[in-house]
């Protein structure tokens, strides 16, 4: 039962995705309406590898320019800080990364923020400072999910903070959405940016589906109608459909 939601999830997430990419293309009279994608955010290879030795794994996006060289313009404030991120959607269960048992996709989201800084156990540019590292590219896991009050259709999964049930790794940023920060290490060289991580850390998973997403998130704390982390431009998906069709090699 609980792969079959998945999967209808999957494609109507899948559906919404392609129905925004297509009206980011042109508009009714044939015009660019969005940004083009910028070739630092442009998808041309997303893979996995599971090293049995170390048993570690390591997943990579690669794209048209140079990885992670693009960072976001800080606005000064939370409200409205703009997040880029390159993600990987996939099929592990809430569980198998430390949230409870809850509904979504978990994607592991390589981030760049500087506006504020949600990995107050790591200094990921080791100036002895934790509270100032945003702007660095740095992992999270989430939980996405349907949202068609934002442009890009997906928003991270929110709770409610009186929710006694609600269950989150130690590691979580202390935001009420499932929205963990392990540490986990990024990787950028030239084309590629990529992220390393353990098995222990996806429930001993060496087999799973995933796929690559290039994506604009902001956040919001001034109006209800709206997610406290909504998409707001996807440049670019790998598979063209969310449709997760790669596995770890």
């Amino acid at each position: 039962m609980k792969s079959i939601k998945i999967n209808v999830q999957l494609t109507l997430i899948g559906l919404l995705l392609t129905v925004f990419l297509v009206s980011c293309d042109n508009d009714d009279n044939g015009t660019t309406t969005a940004p083009s994608i910028e070739a630092n955010f442009d998808i041309t290879e997303t893979t996995a590898s599971y090293d049995n030795v170390l048993e570690q794994i390591v997943m990579t996006i690669k794209v048209a320019g140079m990885a992670g060289n693009t960072r976001p313009e800080p606005v000064g404030q939370l409200d409205g800080a703009p997040v880029l991120g390159y993600v990987f959607p996939t099929t592990l269960s809430s569980e198998d990364v430390g949230f409870g048992d809850t509904e979504g996709i978990v994607a592991m989201a390589l981030t760049s923020h500087p506006d504020f800084d949600d990995t107050p156990l790591w200094d990921e540019n080791n100036d002895a400072n934790y509270l100032n590292d945003g702007n660095e590219w740095h992992s999270h896991w989430v939980l996405l999910v349907e949202d068609t009050r934002v442009e890009g259709g997906l928003s991270v999964k929110e709770f409610d903070i009186s929710d006694t049930s609600i269950v989150l790794p130690p590691t979580n940023a202390g935001m009420p959405m499932y929205l963990d920060s392990p540490g986990f290490q990024v990787i950028e060289s030239n084309n590629q940016i990529k992220v390393v991580f353990p098995i222990t850390a996806v429930n001993n998973k060496t087999t799973f589906n995933f796929d690559g997403v290039t994506v604009l998130m902001r956040v919001n704390t001034s109006d209800n109608a709206l997610p406290l982390l909504g998409v707001y431009n996807v440049y670019d998906v790998s598979s063209g459909d969310l449709s997760l069709p790669y596995t770890v090699n």
